[in-house]
């Protein structure tokens, strides 16, 4: 009972086949034989780009916003600036500082009129 068929070399062979079946098993089931894998990654890829081009979007527009505002801020500080210079040459030309026209009682009440929403009548419970 010693030698049964089951030498080393018999035991090695089938190590041999088992793992060359498990080979072929995973070559099987390899998603690059599957006819839709490269569709579905052609579509993982499109994806990606247009992604990546939604974020580079998002950025350009956030860029552009702050520089809009900073040109906003700077021309604010420009117009504050001449202002400020035109108010100091009046005051050295010994001028009055230039007001608003005043308007007549009834043109003010007239805006007032207008600015504010009518009133809705009180509702009898």
């Amino acid at each position: 009972m010693k030698n049964q068929g089951h030498t080393f070399t018999d035991r090695l062979e089938t190590a041999a086949k088992a793992k060359q079946a498990l080979l072929e098993k995973a070559r099987q089931k390899d998603p690059a034989n599957d006819p839709e894998f490269a569709a579905r990654q052609a579509a993982r890829i499109a994806a990606a780009r247009e992604r990546e081009e939604r974020e580079t979007e998002r950025r350009n527009a956030k860029l552009a916003e702050q520089a809009r505002v900073k040109a906003e801020r700077e021309a604010e500080a420009a117009r504050k600036a001449a202002e400020a210079a035109a108010e100091a040459e009046r005051i050295r030309l010994g001028k009055r500082p230039v007001s608003k026209p005043m308007l007549s009682e009834a043109e003010q009440k007239a805006l007032r009129d207008a600015a504010t929403p009518p009133a809705r009548p009180a509702r009898s419970s």
